[in-house]
């Protein structure tokens, strides 16, 4: 068994090769794609719907309210962000009930291009919402001394993001790994279905995580009124 699906190579043609993170992650991606058409392909608006369309709108329901809890004051203009994420991970986990499959996320190099998607949609989301200048200003709060450890969070995170990710589908696989050299194998099928638990559990952290650095992002600079003060009323003029 792989530690690492980076150890597992199908080609190589000198510098050039194809491992497993490889070949699983864009496998992933053409699951993820075709499912979501498949899906997708005959919504009804009607009261009748199929299966697959209800338990669609749960899902996406689901991660929607998960958004809007998090501080996100439009949750359906970050669902295809935050939710292919989610699902990214989630069935990376998931499909490790395939014979022969080794999930990407427990490569340091898939976890560590995720962070950096969310490094690169953080200042995005954020420019979008509050401006350029608003958005650069807030590295400035609550004064101009804290721009060089604001930015050294923004990295750090992003840094964390991928180690937290990694430390943890890394860890299950090489306790699985151990098991199998030393137990019997009642044991190491039971660690698997925590492991599916494990997986699930990871991709929401990972999808909340990203969504309190976006909400972060695009906060609002308005002035917030204190509790239990009416507002002014208008003055006419």
């Amino acid at each position: 068994m792989q530690l690492s699906p980076d150890n597992l190579v199908f080609w190589q043609y000198g510098l050039f090769k194809l491992n497993a993170t490889i070949a699983y992650t864009w496998g992933l991606m053409l699951v993820l794609a075709l499912g979501s058409h498949l899906v997708t392909r005959r919504l009804s608006k009607e009261l009748e719907r199929s299966r697959w369309q209800n338990l669609l709108e749960i899902v996406v329901t689901g991660i929607v309210t998960q958004i809007g809890e998090v501080g996100l004051a439009k949750p359906r203009s970050y669902l295809a962000f935050l939710g292919t994420l989610f699902l990214f991970v989630a069935m990376a986990s998931l499909f490790t009930v395939v014979p022969g499959y080794e999930p990407p996320t427990g490569s340091l190099s898939t976890t560590t291009a995720l962070a950096i998607c969310v490094f690169i949609a953080v200042p995005l989301f954020g420019i979008a919402e509050q401006g350029l200048g608003g958005y650069l200003n807030a590295y400035l709060k609550p004064t101009f001394i804290m721009l060089p450890f604001n930015i050294v969070s923004e990295l750090s995170r992003t840094l964390a993001l991928a180690a937290r990710l990694f430390g943890n589908m890394m860890s299950g696989t090489m306790i699985l790994a151990i098991l199998l050299t030393i137990t019997p194998f009642i044991f190491p099928i039971v660690l698997s279905a925590l492991g599916l638990l494990t997986g699930m559990v990871q991709a929401y952290i990972f999808s909340i995580l990203a969504a309190v650095y976006i909400a972060a992002a695009t906060r609002s600079r308005k002035p917030d009124v204190e509790p239990g003060v009416p507002p002014e009323p208008a003055t006419s003029t």
